[in-house]
């Protein structure tokens, strides 16, 4: 259920993120969702992809600074309160989300796909199993 992302750190100068970007095409690696997160000196890259231990190996032998994270991707309904519902679930179960970001499903209509990192995944998994969310496996991700 939990998915593996893939963080890399990179210095915030012109064609670093071109170079990531580059080795994974150039590999077969398909980004399937990310985010980019700033600083005046580097930012964090955030990305989901269809092999993430190659990803991993590539990134991190091309001297970039790689890191592995467990995050949840989530399916909401793609209407208006759809992530209100999701947040709600974790609200009344005092779970905090440490970040998120989302990407549509362009296969399923109606719905799109969040990306959660908690301070406590197990918990969070659990809970909204509960109230009947469902998640994309990592299996999945390049089919998306």
């Amino acid at each position: 259920m939990k998915l593996q992302q893939i963080s890399v750190f990179i210095e915030n100068q012109s064609g670093r993120l071109h170079e990531v970007t580059r080795i994974l095409g150039e590999n077969g690696i398909n980004i399937r969702a990310l985010s980019l997160a700033d600083t005046s000196d580097f930012g964090i890259l955030r990305l989901i992809v269809n092999d993430p231990a190659k990803a991993y190996d590539l990134l991190k032998g091309s001297d970039f600074t790689v890191g592995r994270t467990e995050v949840l991707a989530v399916v909401v309904s793609d209407h208006p309160g759809g992530l209100a519902q999701i947040l709600g679930c974790l609200d009344k179960n005092s779970i905090n989300v440490e970040y998120m970001y989302a990407f549509v499903d362009h296969l399923a209509k109606e719905r799109a796909i969040m990306i959660f990192r908690f301070d406590d995944t197990d918990m969070a998994a659990e809970k909204l199993a509960e109230d009947g969310f469902s998640f994309v496996k990592q299996v999945d991700i390049a089919g998306l």
